[in-house]
């Protein structure tokens, strides 16, 4: 996921980070229905309104992010956006086990963050946005999964959602949409949205049709770890000694949640 990410953060000299984030949701749209080809039932009633929403959650949420790491670093903007997980993670506790998971991961996020309201507020503000929608993407991927076709639901959900959103690549003006007519710029947009999009949340609906939310959650919290070491491999953004004590704390958080199992899944809201 991260890998794409820095090759999204390439893209940002080019094009505007929300058509960067509508290229990936495309390229994905377009790889997904070529691959699944879903049949007509899922573009019809409750199972299409199901897949749309998760389709623009997950679309907001990438919008989101990428506006915020063109602002912050990029394991930074994880850390903040991660208190979505942790909301979702904390809701859905019910031992001490859990609370103090999730308590330790917090820890880490921040530790990690370590961000300056003056320095950036708006790259802040995008990536508390995209937390909410990360939890909203984890609460709806649940639905989806467990409903028995999260794949084809899922490129459904993206297909609509790219139609829907296509419009906001007019917001910076036809002009800024020249570096579409490159080549290299419309694969390297199609290599973002299958290492961003395609691969991780198709692992992400395999997993969760097996795992609770609040363990799924939880799990997450090494993303942020992850993040913090592509920006320093791929971006030579270098984290110092209290994002390092971050990443121990949610490495500790992720072995606690995970000595047992997951214990009873979050009950279907329907």
């Amino acid at each position: 996921m991260y890998l794409g990410a820095a090759l999204a953060v390439g893209l940002f000299d080019v094009l505007t980070p929300t058509a960067v984030a509508l290229l990936r949701l495309l390229g994905a749209a377009a790889v997904l229905l070529a691959w699944r080809r879903p049949g007509r039932a899922a573009w019809r009633g409750a199972r299409l309104a199901r897949a749309v929403v998760f389709g623009l959650a997950t679309a907001l949420m990438n919008l989101a992010f990428y506006e915020a790491i063109a602002r912050l670093p990029l394991g930074t903007a994880v850390a903040i956006e991660f208190c979505g997980p942790v909301a979702v993670a904390a809701v859905a506790s019910r031992r001490p086990r859990d609370v103090a998971a999730v308590v330790l991961a917090a820890l880490g996020v921040l530790l990690i963050a370590d961000v300056r309201w003056s320095g950036s507020p708006s790259g802040v503000l995008w990536a508390l946005a995209a937390a909410a929608m990360w939890a909203a993407y984890i609460l709806l991927g649940k639905r989806v999964a467990s409903a028995g076709n999260g794949l084809d639901d899922m490129a459904v959900g993206f297909a609509v959602a790219a139609v829907v959103l296509s419009p906001l690549l007019l917001l910076g003006g036809p002009d800024g949409l020249g570096a579409l007519g490159d080549p290299a710029v419309l694969v390297l947009a199609v290599g973002v949205g299958l290492l961003s999009t395609v691969v991780p949340y198709v692992l992400d609906q395999l997993v969760l049709r097996r795992v609770g939310q609040a363990r799924f959650a939880v799990l997450l919290a090494l993303l942020p770890v992850t993040a913090t070491v592509v920006g320093l491999v791929a971006l030579a953004q270098v984290p110092g000694t209290v994002e390092a004590l971050g990443i121990a704390a949610v490495i500790a958080a992720v072995a606690l949640r995970s000595r047992d199992g997951d214990g009873p899944a979050v009950p279907d809201p329907r």
